[in-house]
């Protein structure tokens, strides 16, 4: 691999509520999953961020979620269709607009939190957020986990997709994610996240909680931007990734 993308979660702010350092992260990464409102963002937050993510030649995705600012979308729920499917387009919609005011524009989509977690077993959340973009605006990439069901689901669809992999979080043997709710689930050590991309660029693999060899597949790496020392955990991945002669760009538009 000679290129690899870097992203994160941003634009999380919500009122007079800040919530990370989104303009330290976007000059740093390649991608931001900025917030659309529903787990957090408001107007102002989403155009700030789109105007700093274009001056910095960053490339601009919708982070959808459920509709759940209370828990900051990371509660399952078991949303109807009918409620499902509008409330993405919605949100694609509303980023959309204050992207393109801000002279970008949205390329992907990647979904927050329980909404992410839930389409990568559950078909018919699944097939539902993939309807909802195709409906938006069938030219946007899907970012997900690898070898998750929203993923398969979307190639069948004839969306493009894009795999990641999380820089701050651990892993089960399996290639899931470990529940945020179990002790060690998140890392902080930004030299430790920094080795950890490092052989997953080279090897295509990291190494799982139970202490075993995981496999990978990732066309772009995921800092949290809510995350303590996000910034600095970001620099160390991209100057690592530097150092090893792999650069850091867009996975769209490649």
């Amino acid at each position: 691999m000679t290129a690899i993308d870097l992203n994160s979660d941003i634009g999380e702010g919500f009122g007079r509520w800040n919530l990370g350092d989104d303009e330290a992260v976007l000059g740093i990464v390649s991608s931001a999953n900025i917030a659309c409102g529903f787990h957090a963002g408001d107007p102002r937050v989403m155009a700030r961020t789109c105007r700093i993510a274009v001056d910095n030649d960053v490339a601009i995705g919708a982070h959808v979620a459920y509709r759940d600012l209370a828990g900051f979308g990371r509660r399952a729920m078991d949303v109807a269709s009918e409620d499902l499917v509008p409330e993405i387009i919605y949100q694609i919609g509303a980023l959309s607009a204050l992207a393109g005011a801000a002279g970008g524009r949205v390329s992907y989509v990647k979904p927050h939190g329980a909404l992410y977690n839930t389409i990568a077993v559950d078909e018919r959340q699944a097939r539902d957020v993939v309807a909802a973009i195709r409906e938006a605006d069938d030219s946007l990439v899907l970012l997900g986990l690898a070898g998750s069901v929203v993923l398969r689901i979307a190639e069948e669809a004839g969306l493009t997709t894009a795999s990641e992999a999380f820089a701050d979080r651990a892993y089960h043997a399996d290639g899931t994610l470990v529940s945020r709710r179990e002790p060690d689930a998140v890392l902080h050590d930004p030299a430790e996240v920094a080795e950890r991309m490092a052989r997953l660029v080279a090897a295509g693999e990291l190494i799982s909680v139970e202490g075993t060899p995981v496999r990978l597949r990732a066309d772009s790496i995921c800092v949290h931007g809510d995350s303590a020392g996000a910034v600095e955990m970001a620099r160390a991945v991209r100057d690592r990734l530097l150092t090893d002669d792999i650069s850091v760009r867009p996975f769209v538009g490649r």
